[in-house]
């Protein structure tokens, strides 16, 4: 992979990031870490951009692991609805083929 160098802009600095990952990908990531820094200055406004990244980056982090134990609790909800459906499925099957099973037995298909 090929890393390129794009600048962005963050609190009112300029960072040359070097990445791999696609240029306008890196903008939009960063356009949202910028996006973050004003909410989180909207509400406590400070001077210490360092305290303040900081604090963006907890944000971040959370809504990481929340987005993370959503998808966690979402995949076991879906695979036990997967298994229930697959429970019906073979209640329904054998049903269904039981009595088939059993009309075999009692009326043997003769070979063509």
């Amino acid at each position: 992979m090929t890393t390129r160098v794009v600048v962005v802009e963050i609190a009112g600095q300029q960072y040359p990031i070097r990445s791999a990952l696609d240029d306008g990908y890196v903008v939009t990531l960063a356009a949202y870490v910028e996006q973050k820094m004003r909410a989180a200055s909207d509400v406590a406004p400070t001077s210490d951009t360092l305290g303040l990244a900081i604090l963006v980056a907890l944000n971040i982090a959370d809504e990481l692991f929340r987005a993370r134990a959503q998808q966690s609790s979402t995949g076991g909800e879906l695979s036990e609805r997967a298994i229930r459906l697959e429970r019906l499925l073979d209640d329904a099957l054998a049903q269904v083929n039981a009595p088939d099973a059993l009309a075999l037995l009692d009326h043997p298909r003769t070979a063509s």
